[in-house]
């Protein structure tokens, strides 16, 4: 049996929850899996379908990460267990065993100062582990950096599962909403200075005198909403972005498949950087191409100049000249169709064999 110990995982929402679901999910059909997760009010009904067991844990945030690990610790003292993987270094830091330990790493949460005392237990943790699973090669140079044996780190991008079939009602409604409005950028993220969208907008500034239908999708939330909205009307740009939140994924997948480029050129904010980016190989799974940025692990998930673009995501003319270049002579169509092609790759059942050869 191996234990999944997460403090990311649905019905909760997000890109982290839904690596942990993927990831148990293939597990569970070659391993026996137990799963550790924080408590979710709606987790009954989501847990009650999966064919593996899931135990929750209540609790305020600052000392529910102690009972988990004390329940988890008895659990293997009583159990037969053949290894703990887990989401997080913090969901590793206080669970007492011998036990061959796995830990998954991103970015931002090992992107801490080195000699620093978090960066000490980071250290602690990670280094007294089997393997340290990478989500890119980006993520497995900062850890490099940041002290972690060089050794114990192997880089697995994170999978995906394939794609649905596309709504049929939700392609009219998209097609009813956007009508002659071509060329169609997207981005899917959270609002916030990380993902870029300002350099976007102002990029669309100048691509409106060349397409002057252009639009540009934005399906996310998050703090830097309303900053941007706001950016949007300083720009007389309101018939050229439209808003999406809380919508549902047939609409969502419609939107990006009716789409000609995925747009997240991402930058470096603080300690936060783009460790993946697996919203590139979501878009991919329907031949739509990507910009993506320098800063970070979007080379793992987009081929430069074949499957879309990589620029740095500080240079305001570079995004502006790299969407410019994928929609003149519609080149996005070629890549397009690469990238549709690479991310299969990408998909889970493929994707496992190289935790499958870790864990044996």
């Amino acid at each position: 049996m191996y234990l999944i110990v997460t403090r990311s995982f649905p019905p909760e929402l997000g890109g982290m929850q839904s690596l942990m679901w993927g990831l148990t999910k293939e597990l569970s059909k070659h391993y026996l899996i137990k799963v550790f997760a924080d408590y979710h009010e709606n987790h009954q009904e989501f847990d009650n379908k999966e064919n593996f067991s899931i135990e929750r844990v209540r609790g305020i945030k600052l000392l529910r990460k102690y009972r988990k690990a004390h329940l988890i610790n008895n659990f293997i003292k009583d159990n037969k267990i053949q290894g703990i993987i887990a989401d997080h270094w913090k969901s590793l830091e206080h669970i007492n065993t011998n036990k061959k330990k796995f830990c998954l790493i991103h970015s931002k949460e090992i992107n801490h100062s080195k000699g620093s005392n978090i960066n000490k237990r980071i250290l602690k943790v990670l280094n007294n582990t089997e393997k340290v699973i990478s989500n890119s090669r980006y993520t497995k140079q900062l850890a490099i950096n940041c002290g972690v044996d060089e050794s114990k780190i192997i880089v697995i991008n994170p999978g995906v599962n394939p794609v649905k079939d596309l709504n049929k009602k939700s392609l009219k409604d998209v097609e009813n909403l956007l009508k002659i409005k071509t060329p169609r950028l997207i981005t899917v993220s959270r609002f916030d200075k990380r993902k870029n969208h300002e350099k976007i907008i102002m990029s669309l500034k100048n691509l409106k005198e060349k397409f002057p239908d252009i639009i540009y999708i934005c399906i996310g939330y998050g703090e830097e909403e309303e900053n941007i909205k706001r950016l949007v009307k300083e720009l007389n740009l309101e018939s050229q972005v439209i808003f999406f939140k809380n919508i549902s994924d047939d609409l969502k997948n419609a939107l990006i498949a009716k789409s000609n480029i995925f747009v997240m050129p991402s930058i470096i904010f603080k300690k936060s950087v783009e460790g993946f980016g697996i919203a590139y190989i979501e878009a991919a799974q329907y031949g739509i191409p990507s910009l993506g940025g320098k800063d970070g692990g979007a080379s793992d998930a987009i081929e430069h100049e074949k499957t879309g673009i990589i620029c740095d995501g500080n240079n305001l003319e570079q995004i502006y000249s790299s969407i410019n270049s994928m929609l003149e002579n519609k080149k996005y169509l070629v890549y397009g169709k690469n990238a549709k092609e690479f991310s299969l790759k990408f998909e889970w059942s493929k994707k496992i064999e190289s935790y499958k050869k870790i864990l044996n």
